[in-house]
């Protein structure tokens, strides 16, 4: 199992994590607003995510972390 960590107050909400999301659950939330001031990225389903760390290799500010979870 994945477990997907966004460092809401970290991420600028760049949206280059949702652009190389293989299986489109990465996205950019627009309901949320971080400490700084930006929609910050999230993962609509977890279930979904494969551990491929796309949008971790891509993140520029080191926003997100897949964990695996056993």
């Amino acid at each position: 199992m994945i477990h997907i960590v966004f460092f809401e107050d970290i991420c600028k909400g760049c949206g280059l994590c949702t652009s190389v999301c293989p299986e489109g659950i990465v996205s950019i939330n627009k309901d949320r607003i971080n400490a700084s001031g930006y929609n910050p990225a999230g993962v609509t389903d977890e279930t979904k995510c494969t551990g491929c760390a796309f949008c971790a290799r891509i993140c520029p500010d080191i926003a997100i972390r897949i964990e695996k979870v056993s």
